[in-house]
């Protein structure tokens, strides 16, 4: 896309600046995430040529998704929280022992907080599914990420019937280990404590056009994704 329209974006205001995450800048993809190296690892891969081409969105997605699957450090956050209460539980709460990096234990470890009351991502939790569903079930097992079984046992729900708390049992014996039955529980989610659960805005970025080639549309401002940010409060475990 032309330089020219790319101001255009920026003085009608459809983004928020050169530096907006959306933008094809590299302060744009500075702010969105991407490191230097992935977006080496983007031109060694395109190469170079004289002839005008059109990349692929995905191909520089894929750079970002290996680099940061390979030196980011872990973290947890709930973006659209249902709280979650384990019943049998006893005691305050305590410290649970997290991987940096589930396959880099040179990265080191942290502290995170677990209690009987968490949070747990909506979209991670059903009353009915198949068995192609891995995360918590009504009646079923889950393992909480580098914590405890736990076992789904009965909702509360509000007068439009949205699920407002999911009530569970958990096996006090799990912690980081299998059930020692054998039993395989082979879903796992992650989890927020609802004691130490920091609330913060997350900015969810899509591709800022909604066809691959905007600059070959007629008019490329009608072809803007209005999707392209969506911003929504989330909660995340302290580090």
């Amino acid at each position: 896309m032309s330089k020219r329209k790319l101001n255009l974006l920026v003085t009608d205001k459809h983004v928020e600046g050169w530096d907006d995450p959306r933008m094809p800048t590299i302060s744009g993809l500075r702010r969105r995430g991407y490191t230097a190296a992935s977006i080496r690892e983007f031109c060694k891969r395109i190469g170079v040529t004289k002839q005008d081409n059109t990349i692929e969105m995905a191909s520089l997605e894929s750079c970002i998704r290996e680099d940061l699957n390979e030196n980011a450090p872990r973290a947890m956050a709930v973006i659209d929280p249902v709280k979650l209460v384990i019943e049998n539980y006893q005691g305050e709460g305590e410290m649970v022992t997290m991987p940096n990096h589930p396959n880099k234990p040179e990265m080191g470890s942290r502290q995170v907080p677990f209690s009987g009351e968490i949070w747990i991502d909506r979209a991670d939790f059903r009353e009915e599914a198949n068995k192609q569903y891995k995360r918590l079930v009504l009646g079923k097992e889950v393992r909480l990420r580098n914590a405890y079984v736990i076992k789904a046992e009965r909702v509360e729900k509000d007068a439009e019937g949205n699920i407002t708390t999911i009530f569970c049992t958990y096996d006090a014996d799990t912690l980081s280990k299998d059930p020692a039955d054998g039993r395989k529980v082979k879903g796992v989610i992650h989890w927020v404590s609802a004691a130490h659960a920091l609330p913060v805005e997350i900015r969810l970025y899509d591709r800022l056009f909604s066809v691959p080639n905007p600059g070959a549309a007629d008019d490329f401002l009608s072809v803007i994704n209005p999707e392209s940010l969506v911003i929504k409060q989330a909660l995340l475990n302290r580090r």
